[in-house]
């Protein structure tokens, strides 16, 4: 028997909500944000809030959330650093 701080196997962290913003977000910058920011914007960060379609650039990951936030109070954004797999690279090195 493990103990401790870790979820139970199989349990989900993220809400359904939370996945289906962070699935629609992502669909957003693949199909239309993409082309559009990588080649002026690359290791920036976007804040994209899917129910209206708007999307937040920031110079860090604060900035972007905190504009995001600003105009959209009450709905989550999810944020994605612009040409890279991932927002942020732990250890490691980077390709």
């Amino acid at each position: 028997m493990r103990t401790g701080c870790f979820a139970r196997e199989g349990a989900d962290m993220v809400s359904a909500d939370t996945k289906s913003i962070i699935e629609r977000a992502k669909r957003l910058y693949a199909e239309q944000l993409r082309p559009l920011l990588e080649p002026q914007h690359r290791d920036r960060f976007v804040a994209i809030e899917p129910e209206s379609g708007e999307y937040f650039l920031g110079d860090t990951f604060d900035e972007a959330v905190k504009s995001a936030r600003a105009r959209h109070p009450s709905r989550l954004s999810h944020t994605i650093r612009i040409g890279h797999r991932a927002a942020f690279h732990l250890g490691g090195l980077q390709r």
